[in-house]
């Protein structure tokens, strides 16, 4: 198991996304915060703000450990509490300006839990997901596109699997809808050996701005009026509940006694909520939540299926 090996491309994989974030942005360029955990580890955080296309991009590195692993990290698997741990990842959250812009959040990590006289265990997990204010079907097919090829060399059923699950993570149940289009979502992996497990996460974090970045170039200009605005900023208030509700990343981080800031990054910088909003019958606002918001396989619509599951 060579965790060095793993933190060296994580550091390398937050580099090159700013890069890339940068160019397509053109007017700022991202500061960067490095910290350090009381308790064992620490961080570098990057987050561009006001920029010509991203409000607020923020793609951060931790790489933690400690005594014990936090309640949200053993939930699942109970025989692992009271071990020490050590995590580390890259996370990133992107809140562009331009309604026509899908937010989008990626995240690759490794867990190992350690007790004296046993053997470590370990697993990785991530994936990346789009979140659209007004729906694109050539977006969501070309973003679902990346993530298949990249899932591709790992076998014809890893793709369908972890599309499910994403769809089925980001889904916030008090809303009965989902955050997103989807993309991918895997946790717990160690069905392989340490190798492979680690060659598939590099496909994950490689292919994020692969899918994102095409996205953002094409929509990145268009018009928009102020009632677009205002129903992105309505539609982020979903993004914020989730993050605060239900997202393991964000209950792990304060769990663990990580920097605050760095964890709740994901957070845009402007918001809005309205009482029992209802979009206009036929609107665009109503065609995201009727028709987007679904569990749809987005490449059986490419071949034009309706996709609906």
């Amino acid at each position: 198991m060579q965790v060095d090996d793993v933190k060296s491309y994580l550091l390398e994989l937050q580099d090159a996304i700013c890069s890339q974030l940068e160019e397509e942005d053109g007017a700022a360029g991202f500061i960067t915060d490095t910290w350090e955990r009381e308790e064992g580890g620490g961080g570098r955080s990057r987050v561009l703000a006001q920029g010509g296309v991203f409000e607020k991009a923020g793609v951060n590195f931790s790489h933690v450990y400690g005594d014990s692993l936090p309640p949200s990290a053993s939930a699942s698997r109970p025989e692992l509490a009271g071990r020490s741990f050590e995590a580390m990842g890259v996370s990133l959250v992107i809140h562009p300006h331009n309604p026509y812009v899908p937010t989008s959040h990626a995240n690759v990590r490794l867990f190992v839990a350690r007790k004296p006289g046993e053997a470590p265990i370990w697993w990785f997990g991530g994936g990346y997901d789009l979140t659209p204010y007004y729906g694109n079907r050539d977006d969501c097919i070309a973003w679902h596109r990346v993530a298949q090829e990249a899932c591709a060399p790992f076998g014809d059923e890893v793709y369908p699997q972890y599309k499910q699950w994403c769809d089925e993570y980001f889904y916030l149940k008090h809303r009965d809808e989902p955050r997103g289009v989807g993309g991918l979502f895997f946790d717990d992996l160690n069905k392989w050996d340490f190798v492979t497990s680690f060659a598939f996460m590099r496909a994950v974090g490689d292919s994020y701005i692969k899918a994102y970045r095409p996205i953002v170039a094409r929509n990145k200009n268009k018009p928009f009026t102020e009632r677009e605005r205002q129903f992105q900023l309505y539609r982020r208030g979903r993004y914020v509940e989730f993050n605060l509700v239900f997202d393991r990343g964000t209950l792990f981080g304060l769990q663990s006694g990580g920097r605050t800031e760095a964890i709740l990054m994901s957070l845009p910088p402007l918001v809005r909520w309205e009482y029992d909003y209802q979009p206009e019958a036929g609107s665009a606002e109503a065609e995201l939540t009727e028709y987007y918001l679904r569990h749809r396989d987005w490449l059986a619509s490419d071949t034009g299926s309706s996709g609906d599951v």
